[in-house]
């Protein structure tokens, strides 16, 4: 009965948002996963994707629309789907992080997702929530405005083009994730790709990879609806002979910011135009990899190019017009991705609440579950000084939702509001599933730590926020000082966003009201640093009333009772 109710919550919720307009309406979609092999750098791999299609199909709606996707699971793994930054308002149930909010959907079988998609206008997206699967498994979200393009708060773009940067793995992502929990971090993709292409920097016995090829016309604006779909590093973005006016981050509008660079880490998305205002020719489209200085660990180097061509009746092999090449930022330098944070302000701002109810601080480190045995296979990711482990029988919203959360989780533990000792180090750590309550229309304010000496291992950490945006109050270089560094907060216009990135040695403050009652993952959106435990789960409790509180789960909903599965066939 109960499950029945939660049903009827989607239909009713969703009729009422189709009210707003004669416009709104229901789409759907069916995402068949299943396995196929793609031929690569003279090898055929076997991948995991939807519908055939690497990046998977982009869903497209209009604000106050509700979406429906029925998920059919023809791989042999068992996965989910998570709504990368819709904010599930009082639908916890369908926000889709595998043993978060739901038991993942198992070979053979299949789940439905009912979303309502209000208040967000944008670009998100859309990935596989599942250890390693969303390498391959994900696309783009996007939201247009219920008045159409007109009421684009920046010039109408003459054409909209989702651009999603991925990387190429050659490998089994199932045995990756494996390898991972087994603390082996010696794996690292072949090659960024750009909209699923490898480009001509990647070839193999002289075959040359193809490049993605954006035609356009002189004169013309284009709107970059861009998507970091890649497990790992931030990147660069730059187009040779062009500029980039960035209108909106994680479907949220900002201030119009000309940059000639896109720095974009791993879960966010960038909108941006782009003019064709370049002599007639043809243009490299450069994704750059960014990664940090020993002595952190080093990866090879990550370049994928695409182009942009002004010549539309000519594809890339048939054309010898010379491709101009533009000028990348050495690839440790961090500066470029602080300072294009930091122009960021919203175009619509929102009052920030000034009144704080919980002030957390997180220490981000990587910590040894072996008390310096001194073998690498000891290494871990940490918050606070503990590592994040998923259930293994039951989600954790179920067990919420059903008040059995300490009986159904083994090692259940409370994420303190401050580390043990604000020090960095290789230091011993205890492995736990780590949740933080708050209650309903709570105001929190999280800073994050990052190492800050520059003899520590220290990296950009991209943290996302399930079910909520954030507002972005600061950033900074070095040890956060808390009375020195929250008098300089942007309390007038701060960038509100899902994904934000702590930069390397220093610290990222966030403010957001808990006002979504429901279990949320909080975690790093680099694959290597979640499935190594930098994660906790946010419980918003639920309010006082009916329209506070988290309707029942749906009807078809993947319990996990009596199931031990993160991944099927592990």
């Amino acid at each position: 009965m109960a499950a029945s109710v939660g049903v009827v919550f989607f239909l009713l919720a969703a009729a009422l948002a189709a009210a707003g307009s004669s416009e709104a309406a229901l789409v759907e979609h069916t995402f068949v996963v299943s396995q196929m092999k793609m031929h690569h750098l003279c090898n055929d791999t076997l991948v995991t994707v939807v519908n055939g299609q690497l990046p998977g199909p982009a869903i497209e709606v209009t604000e106050g629309d509700s979406l429906v996707v029925h998920v059919i699971n023809k791989s042999p793994s068992g996965l989910t789907i998570h709504w990368h930054g819709v904010k599930q308002l009082l639908n916890c149930w369908a926000d889709g992080p595998g043993m978060i909010t739901q038991c993942p959907i198992q070979p053979n079988k299949n789940f439905t997702y009912r979303f309502n998609v209000v208040g967000q206008e944008g670009t998100l997206w859309w990935h596989a929530h599942v250890g390693f699967l969303r390498a391959t498994i994900h696309g783009a979200l996007i939201i247009r405005p219920r008045s159409g393009p007109n009421s684009y708060p920046f010039p109408k773009p003459d054409k909209e083009i989702p651009i999603v940067i991925g990387e190429w793995w050659d490998v089994d992502l199932v045995h990756l994730e494996n390898r991972v929990e087994n603390r082996i971090y010696e794996d690292w993709p072949l090659s960024p790709t750009i909209n699923g292409m490898l480009g001509d920097l990647s070839n193999c016995s002289g075959v040359i990879e193809d490049n993605y090829i954006l035609n356009v016309e002189r004169g013309k604006t284009y709107l970059l609806r861009i998507v970091h779909a890649a497990v790992h590093e931030e990147y660069n973005l730059k187009i040779a002979g062009h500029k980039f006016t960035v209108v909106a981050v994680d479907a949220n509008y900002v201030k119009p910011y000309t940059t000639d660079t896109i720095v974009i880490a791993s879960g966010e998305t960038v909108d941006a135009l782009v003019v064709a205002d370049a002599p007639p020719g043809r243009y490299y489209m450069v994704a750059q990899a960014v990664q940090s200085p020993e002595p952190s660990p080093q990866i090879p180097i990550l370049v994928s190019r695409g182009i942009v061509s002004y010549n539309p009746s000519k594809g890339s092999g048939d054309d010898d017009t010379p491709i101009v090449a533009p000028e990348l930022p050495d690839q440790h330098d961090a500066t470029p991705s602080f300072y294009f944070r930091g122009n960021l302000t919203s175009l619509l701002p929102q009052p920030v609440p000034l009144n704080v109810d919980e002030h957390i601080l997180i220490a981000i480190d990587v910590g040894d579950i072996c008390l310096y045995a001194g073998s690498p296979n000891c290494m871990v990711s940490k918050l606070n000084n503990i590592s994040f482990e998923l259930p293994t029988t039951t989600s954790l919203l179920q067990a919420h939702y059903y008040n059995n959360m300490s009986s159904s989780v083994n090692r259940l533990q409370e994420l303190p509001r401050r580390p043990p000792v604000v020090e960095f180090g290789h230091s011993p750590t205890s492995k736990a599933t780590v949740v933080r309550r708050v209650r309903h229309n709570a105001t929190v304010e999280i800073v994050f730590q990052n190492p800050y000496s520059s003899d520590l291992i220290s990296n950009t950490n991209p943290m996302h926020l399930h079910g909520h945006d954030f507002f972005i109050l600061g950033q900074g270089l070095g040890r956060y000082d808390a009375v020195r560094d929250a008098q300089a907060y942007n309390l007038v216009d701060p960038p509100a966003r899902s994904t934000a990135l702590v930069p390397i040695y220093g610290w990222m403050a966030i403010r957001f009201v808990a006002n979504n009652p429901g279990v949320w993952f909080l975690h790093c959106h680099m694959e290597k640093h979640v499935s190594s435990g930098m994660a906790l789960a946010l419980v918003v409790e639920n309010g006082h009333t009916l329209e506070t509180t988290l309707p029942p789960p749906p009807a078809d909903y993947t319990s996990c009772d009596n199931q031990n599965s993160r991944v099927a066939d592990e």
